[in-house]
Formats: structure tokens, C-alpha cells, sequence
């Protein structure tokens, strides 16, 4: 909830062509796992507090290696990028790899990283191994409980 108490919009972009992604389930799920987010930490003031829209961006693996690249000094595609001012980058091809991986469908390994990015703006961190099993526990919480 940004300072006027507002729940902020988010919206899902395809900026790739390479695998088909149904935007408008993913950003209906995402609705209900930001409002599942916010539930969290409900007296901190975080950046997912304090924005007004959250735009979540599927990107082909090089355009998520470029960005990997230039804003965290590291090569190749990653499945999710955060930034503070609301952007989630998700890789397409990355999810669809990770998704036969772990055998996971391909709705669900989104879904997975859009939470993932939720949480991030929420404050939370997956840098050691503590952290990132705290994490990984909520996000599964959160993905139950906004299943459709």
C-alpha cells in the first residue's frame, strides 16, 4: 500500500516471442500474491509498501543476460531480476528450463518468480542459506494459498 493506503497496480508485460506466456493469468495471479505479500511485515516500510505500480517484464534470455550483465556484474541469463523501483525481469526460456527441471509446469515456475520478486521488494533477501530457506518457505506459502 503506497502512502494514499492503495494496494499498488501491477501488470504483466510479454516483451518475448520465444515462448508463450498467458500474460493476463499471470497478472491475475499476481494481484493475489501481492496482496498475500503485503499480509507480511505489515508494519515495515518497504519499497512494495511504497510503490504505485509494479510491472513485471518477461524478457528472452538475452535481454535478461544483458541486464544480468550490467547491473550485477555477472554472464548469462537468471531467472529473475528485481529492481526497487518496481520492475520484475523475468526470463522466459530460463523459467521454461527450470520449469522441465524441476518438473514444475510452466504457469507454476513463472508464478514462482513473480512471488520471488514480490518478496525481494518486500524486504526480504535469499543471500545466505538462512535467508533464502525463510524465503523459499514463504514464497511456497504464498503460491498455495493464491492458487486459482
Amino acid at each position: 500500500m503506497n502512502r494514499g493506503g492503495q494496494i499498488a497496480e501491477i501488470k504483466v508485460r510479454n516483451l518475448q516471442r520465444v515462448v508463450p506466456i498467458d500474460a493476463a493469468a499471470l497478472e491475475n495471479f499476481a494481484r493475489q500474491a501481492l496482496r498475500l505479500c503485503l499480509e507480511l511485515r505489515k508494519a515495515a516500510v518497504t519499497d512494495l509498501v511504497k510503490l504505485r505500480e509494479i510491472c513485471v517484464l518477461i524478457v528472452s534470455d538475452r535481454r535478461m543476460s544483458a541486464l544480468h550483465r550490467q547491473f550485477l556484474n555477472k554472464s548469462g541469463p537468471t531467472d529473475v531480476i528485481t529492481f526497487s523501483h518496481g520492475e520484475i525481469f523475468i526470463s522466459a526460456e530460463t523459467a521454461r528450463r527450470h520449469a522441465r527441471q524441476f518438473r514444475n509446469s510452466l504457469p507454476r515456475e513463472l508464478q514462482l518468480y513473480v512471488v520471488h520478486g514480490l518478496l525481494h521488494l518486500h524486504g526480504f533477501d535469499d543471500g545466505n542459506k538462512t535467508d533464502a530457506r525463510r524465503m523459499k518457505k514463504i514464497q511456497e506459502e504464498i503460491l498455495e494459498q493464491a492458487e486459482v
